[in-house]
């Protein structure tokens, strides 16, 4: 008989075996019902025992991956080569612990998919992230996601982006003035400083308010942010972990927990006291009115990007939109990486800057100066083509369609591999070389518009890529025109990985020298 003192043990299992046999029936349930499973696909596959291939590549990405050593490397990987393998066929399949799924990284494929009105859902995989993310734009489903872009789109009009240019200034000074104090150092590590600095800038443009994350005041933030992205792709790789009854009661998930209440305390102690003043305000309702009748205009301005966030708030709480300054402090450091890489390149870059500014390295950048600056903009657009922030996303097939003649049925995983897609060699030949012109208008002309999706494309693209990329260049620019780059490792010696967004295996090092 068992010994007292081992039923909790027992127990303990009796309950995960019970959670993974409902989850394998469940599965099993309806994608009998869907087809999805079960009934025979012509998406090209693998010849080979699928099933064997796929829990051994799972099971070496489960036996590798811890939150301080990624191995989504080797999944990462697995599924680029899988891309690279079927390139002529355009499309392919596989299964993942019985969920089929279809990759998407050619063009002609990329665009059935994402031009879509209908398949605009996220994976039901993105559903791990919404205790980070709540149903902000990038977790919400599709309705919800329609109403709430709607009323959120006319905060990001360019007439209202430029007024952000002042806090660009302002915190592109203070990183100089930190880089400026690396330059007797052999190297540093130039992603938490990219990050702190555009956290700077996401608070203050969308809350109004500065945190100093430059200044070293809430540094536990920045920390916070990436271990929660190894610990969401951990958990990802164990299935036994999605629910928050059993994730929450362990090590790793009340790490987690922790690290998530580091990340959302900021943001609600901001949000508090500005819901206090809006709910207050008698003035509320009618203001909801008018953004619901598609007239964003309070007084003679447009609705600060704060207040619309607060009152889709007010009336869902569950709403946040929290992301917005990571994908940018990561396409900030590959360009950083890439124009250390190229002396030419950055010579080029810089200038075209030296020509807007007349050799002032200390003017603040103004709308015209952005405007012409048009190398330094194809450097950044070359970088997104190697290093795209977001590698690869997914959305759920919730009703039969078909691309390039093939029917995808409801109950499948359609992943973009924006990585792979941007690597097309039909499309931008000798594609792992650096080029930035590829990005003239006469070398763009004609290129299939689904080709190069850095930002998404179609309705579900990013809503906020106009106020990245105004920020990207002014930054770039007070950078290029104060140093000289040097990036220590060539990109073989670049281990690449999905932390959520792209990140570098090792710290990305660059050296900054004084001009």
């Amino acid at each position: 008989m068992f010994h007292v003192k081992n039923w909790p043990i027992i127990l303990t299992a009796l309950v995960i075996c019970s959670f993974v046999l409902y989850r394998f029936i469940k599965t099993i349930k309806c994608q009998v019902l869907s087809l999805a499973f079960f009934q025979p696909s012509t998406v090209p596959a693998m010849k080979t025992n699928l099933i064997l291939f796929y829990f051994s590549c799972l099971y070496s990405a489960y036996k590798h991956c811890t939150p301080n050593s990624p191995a989504t490397c080797l999944l990462f990987q697995g599924f680029c080569g899988y891309c690279q393998a079927f390139s002529k066929e355009k499309i392919s399949q596989l299964s993942l612990l019985f969920r089929p799924a279809i990759l998407f990284f050619k063009p002609e494929s990329v665009e059935v998919l994402l031009s879509s009105t209908t398949i605009i859902d996220k994976s039901k995989e993105y559903g791990l992230l919404s205790s980070w993310f709540g149903t902000g734009l990038l977790t919400s489903p599709g309705e919800k996601w329609r109403r709430n872009r709607k009323l959120l789109t006319p905060a990001f009009h360019f007439s209202i982006l430029e007024n952000f240019i002042p806090v660009f200034n302002d915190q592109a000074n203070i990183l100089v003035s930190k880089l400026q104090e690396s330059v007797h150092e052999p190297w540093i590590d130039i992603v938490p400083l990219m990050t702190s600095c555009t956290l700077d800038v996401i608070c203050q443009t969308a809350m109004g308010v500065c945190i100093n994350a430059q200044s070293g005041e809430n540094r536990d933030y920045v920390k916070a942010v990436h271990d929660i992205g190894n610990t969401f792709m951990y958990r990802g790789f164990r299935p036994w972990l999605y629910p928050e009854v059993i994730f929450y009661r362990t090590t790793i998930g009340k790490n987690f927990k922790a690290n998530l209440q580091c990340i959302q305390g900021l943001t609600r102690k901001v949000m508090k006291q500005k819901k206090a003043e809006m709910a207050s305000s008698d003035k509320n309702t009618e203001e909801m009115e008018v953004i619901a009748n598609d007239n964003c205009v309070l007084g003679k301005k447009r609705k600060a990007f704060l207040e619309l966030l607060l009152e889709l708030h007010l009336q869902d709480p569950s709403f946040t939109e929290e992301d917005g300054h990571d994908t940018t402090s990561m396409a900030l450091s590959w360009s950083l990486y890439c124009l250390g890489l190229y002396p030419d390149i950055q010579k080029t870059a810089r200038d075209e800057l030296d020509d807007i500014f007349q050799n002032d390295p200390k003017r603040g950048v103004v709308r015209e100066d952005l405007m012409k600056m048009k190398y330094l903009e194809c450097v950044i657009k070359e970088t997104l083509r190697l290093y795209p922030t977001v590698p690869m996303f997914s959305r759920e097939c919730n009703e039969s369609f078909t691309v390039l003649g093939h029917t995808i049925h409801p109950g499948t995983m359609c992943f973009i591999l924006a990585y792979a897609l941007h690597r097309d060699p039909e499309v931008f030949p000798e594609p792992e070389k650096f080029d930035p012109s590829r990005f003239f208008p006469e070398n763009s002309k004609g290129r299939h518009p689904y080709a190069y999706i850095p930002f998404s494309a179609g309705s579900r693209n990013c809503i906020g890529q106009k106020f990245a990329m105004l920020e990207m260049k002014t930054i770039l620019a007070y950078i290029l025109r104060r140093f000289h780059i040097t990036s220590l490792d060539q990109r073989d010696k670049v281990v690449v990985y999905p932390n959520i967004i792209l990140r570098n295996v090792n710290p990305l090092r660059l050296h900054f020298q004084l001009r």
